[in-house]
């Protein structure tokens, strides 16, 4: 018997190894992130955006419509092939996602407003990416596409990476919160450090194992306008949200929220939808810096809050 299982065990590992080993491990770390998120949450801080809607609202605009408009506006200028451009407005229209939760999380922002704007924006996504697509297709490349989200993967990806495990982590700290208190401020750092890692198999992985492959001419020619977006996403929700008036915990929450894309729904349209690989690039590349330029943002945005506070 054992070795019958050991034997089953080896197929399904050799039926995963070409493609998904990689990407079942980004999955598994962002949903263990998820619930460690979950474990500094409480009923009452959803409760509190429900009464104050301002911020959901206003961030949420910033994603959904002001992204776009700010990608295109940069990629119109960039000297880049009209492939990358699209691109760049495939991963402007996948705002969002674990990750810019766990951002929220670490350096503190509005960590229920994260989780709101996640759960609203991955479903407003299945009918606002289309639109944005098929703009970029159109005015880049002169055609256009018929572009349908599979519906049951973008539910599958929110719930049971994000929805679910954060909605765990709530209900412990809700029934064990001195276990919920004791071990989330480790967690943080054990969590800091599987993402970390999560980020370079991704990046330094072979394709057949679902890396990125990327070449260092991919590199330079890309990063210049990746950073000039990224960048551009953060001030844009930070400043949007404090021209709105909302206070420094939700203006953070809302620079994540912008500047830190789902790539994972980015490489889907672009790569299994769309079947180019060129347009895959640019998540690729954003992808390897996003996470890191979000954590200098939080750091510097928080010193100087708290000097001004």
């Amino acid at each position: 018997m054992p070795a019958t299982f050991a034997r089953k065990l080896q197929m399904v590992l050799l039926l995963l190894a070409p493609t998904q080993i990689v990407d079942l491990a980004v999955s598994a770390v962002l949903a263990l992130i998820m619930f460690g998120v979950g474990l500094t949450l409480t009923v009452d801080d959803f409760i509190r955006i429900v009464r104050y809607p301002r911020a959901f609202f206003s961030a949420l605009s910033a994603q959904m419509l002001g992204l776009p408009i700010l990608a295109f506006l940069i990629n119109l200028l960039a000297p880049l092939s009209p492939a990358l451009k699209v691109g760049f407005l495939i991963l402007s229209a996948s705002p969002g996602g674990a990750t810019s939760g766990f951002l929220t999380y670490l350096w503190r922002g509005n960590v229920a407003l994260s989780l709101s704007l996640t759960a609203t924006n991955s479903f407003l996504t299945l009918f606002t990416i289309p639109i944005v697509v098929n703009a970029a297709l159109l005015f880049f490349l002169g055609r256009s596409t018929d572009l349908h989200l599979p519906f049951w993967d973008t539910v599958r990806q929110v719930f049971f990476i994000t929805i679910v495990p954060a909605a765990t982590g709530l209900v412990v700290r809700r029934y064990y919160p001195l276990f919920a208190q004791r071990v989330s401020r480790p967690a943080r750092y054990v969590m800091l450090t599987l993402l970390a890692v999560v980020f370079f198999i991704k990046m330094f992985a072979s394709e057949q194992y679902g890396g990125a492959g990327l070449t260092l001419h991919d590199f330079l020619t890309i990063t210049p306008v990746a950073l000039a977006q990224n960048a551009a996403s953060l001030f844009f929700g930070y400043f949007f949200l404090r021209w709105v008036g909302e206070p420094h915990p939700s203006r953070l929450t809302a620079a994540f929220e912008c500047g830190v894309q789902n790539t994972t729904l980015a490489f889907l349209i672009a790569s299994i939808l769309l079947g180019s690989e060129e347009m895959v690039k640019p998540a690729l590349v954003y992808s390897s810096y996003s996470f890191w330029t979000a954590c200098l943002f939080g750091i510097v945005s928080n010193r100087i809050a708290s000097q001004q506070a």
